[in-house]
């Protein structure tokens, strides 16, 4: 289809689109099946085709979407007193990046969101105190921030949902897709006003959330046939091989 051409950004090839739309797809299914992952998979596979200025700002507005398909498809598992206060932090953390748009020691957020990761998937149990709306707050003002430079804080926000979740799926999904989406919104915002041209990149933009909402779909409806028990041990385990893939990448690049 000739006409598919223009809609898709002259900086990659055209056959660099069709992946990255496909892979949008099936990386959203992941993320929707076993709670966490393919956000992550998809930011590997985006840093390897698109141009190193477009990696954050592009994925960041397809995650939003693919998210927020996620969001609506759960919508009644949702819990939004959560989401009231990770909204304001996930706000506050965005804007204090916009301030610091300079390129932090990417090793060091690696080896941070991964010891952060290991430490809520496998370690003592998190206070109430962390868990309530100040503790909420700080954790989006924290991902927000960081996310802003790397790109890679889902798993980290996945294992703060987790806990707050335990032993339902259903929740754990929805109300992580809920929160990635605020985490997301404001990046429109910043990367924007910092002068990057998201009208160039719309039309890709707009056919990988079109994948993803597909992929998300398909993926609810393997959700639905794991036991929480079974949830439960695949999203640690993923969660786990994410953070040693993190501080592997830390440590050799």
């Amino acid at each position: 289809m000739p006409y598919l051409e223009y809609l898709l950004p002259e900086q990659i090839s055209s056959f660099s689109s069709l992946l990255l739309i496909i892979f949008a797809g099936i990386t959203s299914a992941i993320t929707a099946s076993i709670g966490v992952g393919g956000g992550v998979l998809l930011l590997a596979i985006m840093a390897i085709i698109l141009p190193p200025a477009a990696i954050i700002p592009v994925h960041g507005m397809v995650q939003l979407g693919s998210n927020l398909n996620r969001a609506v498809m759960t919508i009644k598992d949702i819990d939004w007193k959560l989401l009231a206060a990770f909204t304001p932090g996930a706000f506050l953390g965005a804007g204090l990046a916009s301030l610091f748009l300079v390129e932090l020691p990417l090793q060091l957020l690696q080896l941070t969101i991964a010891g952060f990761i290991l430490f809520l998937t496998w370690g003592p149990k998190v206070p109430a105190l962390a868990l309530g709306r100040l503790g909420t707050f700080f954790a989006a003002l924290i991902t927000t921030f960081i996310s802003m430079f790397a790109g890679a804080t889902g798993p980290l926000v996945a294992a703060f949902v987790k806990q707050q979740h335990k032993g339902d799926r259903f929740r754990t999904v929805a109300n992580f897709a809920a929160a990635m989406s605020v985490q997301h919104l404001p990046k429109a915002l910043v990367f924007g006003a910092a002068g990057f041209v998201f009208a160039d990149w719309l039309g890709l933009m707009v056919l990988m959330i079109a994948s993803g909402a597909l992929g998300t779909w398909l993926g609810l409806r393997l959700l639905s046939k794991l036991s929480n028990q079974r949830f439960a041990l695949v999203i640690n385990t993923v969660l786990t091989l994410l953070a040693l893939r993190l501080i592997w990448s830390a440590f050799f690049g």
